[in-house]
C-alpha cells in the first residue's frame, strides 16, 4: 500500500489522478448531453426521461457520491499541480510560442477549471437543488432559460468547457504514455471534435428552449 501512496505523491502520479478523473468527466458528460439532448423532443419526452432517471433513486445517489469525490480530487490535486509549477517558474516567459503543443487550452487549464468549476455550482443551485413542489423537470428548465443572462453565462461556460476538454483530451492520453507521432494528431483532431460536440451540444439547448 505504501507503494501506492508514494506513487500519487509524485508529479506522474497526481498527473494520473487527472487523467483518470478527467476521463470520468468527460464520459459522465457524454452520458448528460445525450440525456438533455431529449429536451428537442419535447416537454413529455423530457420529463419521462428525467422520471425514469430518478426511478434509479439509491443508484443515482451512488453515482453522484462518486462524481463528488472525483470533482474534489480532480480540484484538489489541480491546485496543487498548478502552484507547484508556479513555483517552479516564478517568473513568467515574455514570449509565448505555440511550438511543443502549446494553444490556448493549455494555456488556460488552470484558470478554465476554476471557471468550470464556480459554473457547475451554479448549476447545481438553479436545477438539481431547485424547489421542485408542483412543477416539473422541464418547467425548471424552460424557467431558468428565460432569462436572457442565464442563457448569456450558460453558453459561456459552454465555451470554457469546450477548449478546457479540447486540450484535457489529448493530455490524458499523453500522460498515461498513449502517444505517438502517427497516433497523437488524430488524438488532438478528436479531442477537438469532442470538444465541439460538448460546446454546441450543450450552447445550443439554452438557445432553443428559448425560442420554442
Amino acid at each position: 500500500m505504501s507503494w501506492f501512496i508514494k506513487t500519487f505523491q509524485t508529479s506522474i502520479g497526481k498527473k494520473l489522478i487527472m487523467a483518470v478523473t478527467g476521463l470520468s468527466f468527460i464520459c459522465f458528460l457524454m452520458a448528460h448531453l445525450a440525456g438533455n439532448l431529449i429536451l428537442y423532443g419535447g416537454e413529455n419526452a423530457f420529463n419521462s426521461y428525467a422520471e425514469r432517471l430518478h426511478a434509479f433513486g439509491p443508484i443515482i445517489t451512488i453515482v453522484e457520491l462518486g462524481l463528488l469525490f472525483l470533482i474534489i480530487m480532480h480540484v484538489l490535486i489541480g491546485s496543487v499541480l498548478f502552484y507547484q509549477n508556479t513555483l517552479a517558474r516564478p517568473i513568467r516567459y515574455k514570449v509565448y510560442k505555440s511550438a511543443g503543443g502549446r494553444s490556448l487550452g493549455s494555456a488556460t487549464m488552470p484558470y478554465s477549471g476554476f471557471i468550470i468549476l464556480a459554473f457547475v455550482v451554479f448549476h447545481l443551485i438553479n436545477f438539481h437543488f431547485a424547489d421542485k413542489t408542483g412543477t416539473t423537470i422541464f418547467q425548471i428548465v424552460a424557467k431558468a432559460f428565460e432569462n436572457p443572462l442565464y442563457v448569456v453565462i450558460y453558453i459561456a461556460a459552454m465555451i470554457v468547457l469546450a477548449i478546457h476538454i479540447s486540450h484535457a483530451f489529448w493530455s490524458l492520453f499523453q500522460t498515461t504514455g498513449i502517444n505517438h507521432p502517427k497516433y497523437t494528431p488524430i488524438i488532438k483532431i478528436t479531442g477537438i471534435v469532442i470538444s465541439l460536440v460538448f460546446g454546441v451540444g450543450f450552447g445550443f439547448l439554452p438557445v432553443y428552449v428559448l425560442l420554442i
